[in-house]
């Protein structure tokens, strides 16, 4: 089955033409079934690429999907044109009486400051409390991801001496675990972040559990089994030029910047990155979705009961 979008977002086309299955919401609303509800809550600036990136994933299963997108009430975007945070984002305020079998929080590219000094950490706090009455299973990716570990476990970020930049090998550390399944037992993660959270300030909170790590970078995938969650640090999500694309951003920013490591062959940026790990991405998402579907009530209003 294929995921649900409206046929005038931008990802209908490209997804289409990449061969995802999708759908108009004329032509799923003539099939008797009862799709999963997944929402993003899309924080990047290039919201547009972002949700693409996502829809690619969770509508690669055999599951009906209809993606909801979302912004935060009150932040305006200064990256994406208005016409389309207004034809298709929904501010929280006015989906927040509603139930999500999934819900996924994005990065956002904000982590030199403390939680408490983000325009919206309000907001998102109250995001982060309505997921425990209203979501069936939250994923909170790179800093959304280490923004729910703060807000449920006062796990503080650390801010790194370099950027952690390019392709970075981890380790499968729970090859049992049901999001992990099929997964080999070493893969290689895009990553790019400023902060990180550390293995001890994680272990020594009943409960979680971290399922992928690097010994170079650090944990990437956390369980939080009571809130029904997991954080994952790493961008598996990534097109095969999202780095190259931030390299060349911040170059002709004149911002101190670094190659993205083990990503450009031969280390030269003239040559195009191969995507190594697609394969894995569609893995854990899809067993993601796998794992709701498993789980979730029929009854959308049981969800969180």
């Amino acid at each position: 089955m294929p995921i649900k979008l409206p046929s005038t977002l931008p990802a209908y086309n490209v997804l289409s033409r990449e061969g995802v299955m999708v759908m108009s919401d004329i032509k799923a609303a003539r099939q008797d079934i009862r799709p999963l509800r997944i929402g993003l809550l899309n924080l990047m600036p290039r919201k547009i690429q972002t949700e693409t990136q996502f829809a690619r994933l969770i509508g690669a299963t055999p599951l009906q999907i209809e993606f909801s997108l979302i912004r935060m009430s009150e932040h305006e975007t200064k990256n994406t044109a208005a016409e389309h945070m207004a034809e298709f984002y929904r501010p929280f305020q006015e989906v927040k009486d509603g139930r999500f079998d999934g819900l996924i929080i994005t990065g956002a590219p904000i982590e030199h400051l403390p939680y408490d000094d983000v325009t919206y950490w309000d907001e998102l706090s109250e995001v982060f409390d309505w997921t425990q009455t209203n979501v069936h299973h939250t994923m909170g990716v790179c800093w959304g991801g280490m923004a729910m570990l703060w807000h449920f476990h006062g796990i503080d970020k650390h801010l790194l001496p370099a950027k952690a930049f390019g392709c970075f090998r981890h380790r499968n550390l729970a090859p049992a675990s049901p999001y992990l399944r099929g997964f080999s037992d070493d893969l290689l993660i895009p990553v790019s972040r400023w902060t990180e959270l550390r293995q001890p300030d994680i272990d020594s909170v009943p409960g979680l559990s971290t399922l992928i790590a690097s010994d170079e970078v650090g944990p990437c995938l956390i369980e939080d089994p009571a809130h029904r969650a997991l954080a994952i640090l790493n961008h598996l999500e990534y097109d095969s030029t999202t780095l190259r694309d931030e390299y060349t951003r911040d170059l002709e920013a004149e911002k101190p910047v670094t190659l993205p490591r083990n990503y450009f062959p031969d280390d030269d940026p003239r040559n195009l990155p191969p995507n190594r790990w697609r394969s894995h991405a569609h893995l854990l998402y899809g067993n993601w979705i796998n794992e709701i579907y498993q789980t979730t009530p029929y009854d959308l209003a049981q969800i969180g009961r």
